[in-house]
């Protein structure tokens, strides 16, 4: 669900896919692969993986150096830059392995948080156009500055090292909501001073907003419960109403992930550094470089957290605003474009790995010891939007699940954004949204058509995938009830 430039491949194939187990798929290393590619698909979604060029991009990927165990592509993989969206790589951090910016995609820290309200379907239903009203007031969107809070340049030193928890201190949230995010809300290793200027700049006028492309905020309401237990753990009763928030580090992130692609792009002839592929630029992960972007990715990190923490702030304020006092609690905050240092065996023998997950999420089992105290017997809430209109879905990471606890991050697309248009204007999409019930609040009828459902896969299949695959297991189902775009 990533809103990077629409990457290419830069191989015309891919190896022979063989089916290895149920949903399972394995390309077998050939040429400059170091390791096999692994596909987690059902054979529907493998039509629309096959035809978009995403499998060389894996192949390309089972090509850095110091990569282990495999390439792994979830069952949402699709073309990106450099690295496919939806993909897994671990590098052995002391062995040489790399990190790529493309890896993680240029919305650093782009991922998604769930509320869930104390309140039930009935009690909104006839308020739900002014709810609508109240959130697309008071939620920035678009591509161009504009937040929620204007934070001044002595602050935003403080907020890329605190993340969500210098917004809470600021009063935007409360203590629990640090204890519902990744890392509760701020991701250790970042420096301010491997920001350039620009990004700096970028940062300085967009915090606490949705962008564009993908990025939304929606109303939702619980329609199916598949796991009664999780979903007693988590709140999550059938006809609750929550409100899902996709957004990430926006130009800051952005600009990051430029600066530092030209950066490795130089770096890589001194370390006799070859790849398939120029998107994939790289570099050793205990490398000056690869240091260096580390700690700029974790300050954009940080970035999108706050930027989500403020989010939740307005949508809190709307929700008084149209409904009257009610409550609001996080179930969870997760990114699914970061790249994290993290133990892990390999072979047996437990490694310091760098992970790059690039639409692709954390997905703990049930006693991690990073998860909250309340939420470690059930597992980690995984967070996965739906395409606009359809479902999203909670899920629950799960023991032994492989590809180092990761699992999809939403629907994935199966079509361009210029296709999309060219099938449906966006005015008519409103239409039909609105028609099935779907509230809408576009940020632009273009921006509007280029989400369209059917330019993306279909998201029961994908979670069904990922739960046959045994990556994730489901817990409940959200419907739309009605959606600020980006």
């Amino acid at each position: 669900m990533s809103t990077e430039p629409e990457g290419r491949s830069a191989r015309a194939g891919a190896p022979a896919l063989v089916p290895e187990g149920p949903f399972r798929w394995r390309m077998e290393p050939e040429g400059a692969m170091r390791v096999p590619g692994i596909v987690y698909a059902s054979e529907r979604l493998l039509t629309d993986i096959v035809r978009d060029g995403s499998l060389a991009q894996v192949a390309n990927v089972a090509s850095l150096p110091g990569i282990v165990s495999a390439a792994f592509a979830m069952p949402d993989v699709h073309l990106g830059y450099g690295f496919p969206i939806g993909a897994v790589a671990a590098t052995d951090a002391e062995r040489e392995g790399v990190v790529s910016p493309g890896g993680v995609g240029f919305d650093i820290s782009c991922g998604v948080r769930l509320l869930v309200s104390d309140l039930e379907l009935e009690a909104v239903r006839a308020r739900l156009d002014p709810l609508m009203n109240a959130l697309d007031a008071r939620v920035p969107k678009g591509t161009g500055a504009g937040g929620v809070w204007k934070i001044a340049e002595r602050d935003l030193d403080r907020l890329l090292l605190e993340g969500a928890a210098y917004a809470v201190e600021r009063g935007f949230g409360v203590e629990r909501d640090l204890a519902r995010c990744e890392d509760a809300g701020a991701l250790a290793g970042a420096d301010p001073g491997a920001i350039g200027a620009r990004a700096r700049q970028r940062g300085l006028g967009q915090l606490g907003s949705l962008g564009s492309g993908n990025h939304f905020l929606e109303v939702q309401v619980v329609d199916a419960v598949f796991d009664p237990a999780t979903a007693e753990a988590f709140d999550l009763e059938p006809e609750r109403v929550c409100v899902m928030i996709h957004c990430g580090s926006r130009g800051l992130g952005h600009q990051i992930c430029t600066d530092h692609v030209h950066a490795m792009s130089d770096a890589m002839l001194r370390y006799g550094i070859e790849v398939p592929d120029r998107q994939l630029a790289c570099a050793p992960v205990e490398s000056p470089e690869g240091r260096a972007y580390l700690r700029a990715m974790a300050a954009a990190t940080n970035y999108a957290r706050a930027n989500r923490q403020l989010l939740t702030h307005a949508v809190r304020e709307a929700f008084t605003q149209a409904l009257g006092p009610c409550r609001l609690d996080l179930l969870y905050d997760v990114s699914h474009n970061l790249a994290k240092i993290e133990h892990h065996p390999v072979s047996g023998v437990r490694h310091r790995l760098c992970v790059q997950r690039k639409g692709a999420t954390l997905a703990l089992p049930p006693g991690d010891p990073g998860l909250p105290e309340d939420l470690r017997p059930v597992g980690q809430p995984v967070l996965v939007p739906g395409s606009m209109g359809t479902a999203s879905y909670v899920l629950t990471g799960v023991p032994g699940s492989g590809a180092f606890h990761s699992t999809c991050h939403g629907a994935g697309r199966r079509m361009s954004r210029h296709e999309a248009t060219r099938q449906i204007g966006g005015r008519e999409l409103w239409r039909q949204l609105e028609e099935r019930g779907v509230h809408v609040r576009p940020g632009s009828l273009r921006g509007l058509a280029e989400e369209a459902p059917f330019a993306y896969k279909d998201v029961d299949e994908v979670v069904a995938t990922c739960e046959g695959a045994g990556l994730a297991r489901r817990v409940a189902r959200l419907r739309p009830l009605g959606v600020v775009k980006g």
